[in-house]
């Protein structure tokens, strides 16, 4: 990656350290499982990045996941998605982008090296009927369940905290607080003028992190 090759800076490092990229399906069905990802990993201190938030018509898709990744030390990876469309055929964009961030930590350089992920499927063993190559990976089943999502996400992240850190609420407690900001999401966005299904990822993101700061001191 290229980023490793220009000057670092206290401000680049936290950046980096700082962002999550999320790799996952993107259509209606799993909005309530991103929209728990991205709760969660605010409420756990780090910052959710998605190809979602660039909107920049000069880049093709794949070089925004490429910079996405290059700038994220960690990754969410839901590769549950593999139903056959309408054409017959599953989709493929979470293996691949899941295979970009392990060649970044692969080939990189120092700073890629150091990346982490979390690999989700719906079922514990079902990847290895789709992508065996993978094995040897622990693979985090959901079973579609928002509240066992935010479970998985804390854990991991809380895992890779520094000794010292301030303590990371259980993920029980984490899926009451996303309970409650579900409920006022739509009076939230009342206030904004704007419908819940209108909102983007950087609308939704800016919310979240916005009723945290205000209901959740030291959240964020």
């Amino acid at each position: 990656m290229r980023s490793d090759t220009r000057r670092t800076t206290p401000e680049r490092d936290a950046h980096y350290e700082s962002g999550v990229f999320i790799n996952c399906p993107f259509d209606a069905a799993y909005r309530p499982l991103f929209d728990a990802t991205v709760f969660v990993v605010f409420i756990c201190g780090f910052i959710p990045r998605s190809a979602l938030e660039i909107d920049d018509a000069s880049q093709t898709r794949i070089d925004k996941i490429l910079t996405l990744i290059g700038e994220c030390r960690r990754g969410i990876h839901d590769i549950s998605r593999v139903e056959l469309n309408e054409h017959g055929l599953p989709r493929f964009n979470m293996p691949l982008e899941l295979g970009l961030f392990l060649g970044a930590r692969r080939f990189g350089g120092q700073a890629q090296s150091r990346k982490s992920c979390l690999v989700l499927d719906t079922d514990p063993f079902r990847f290895q009927k789709f992508i065996s190559d993978i094995s040897g990976q622990d693979i985090t089943p959901h079973g579609g369940n928002p509240g066992r999502i935010i479970a998985a996400i804390r854990n991991w992240l809380s895992s890779s905290l520094p000794s010292g850190a301030a303590a990371i609420p259980g993920g029980i407690e984490i899926a009451r607080r996303f309970a409650r900001f579900q409920a006022e999401l739509p009076a939230l966005c009342l206030e904004l003028r704007i419908e819940v299904p209108e909102l983007t990822f950087a609308d939704y993101a800016r919310i979240v992190s916005s009723w945290l700061r205000n209901s959740e001191p030291g959240s964020v």
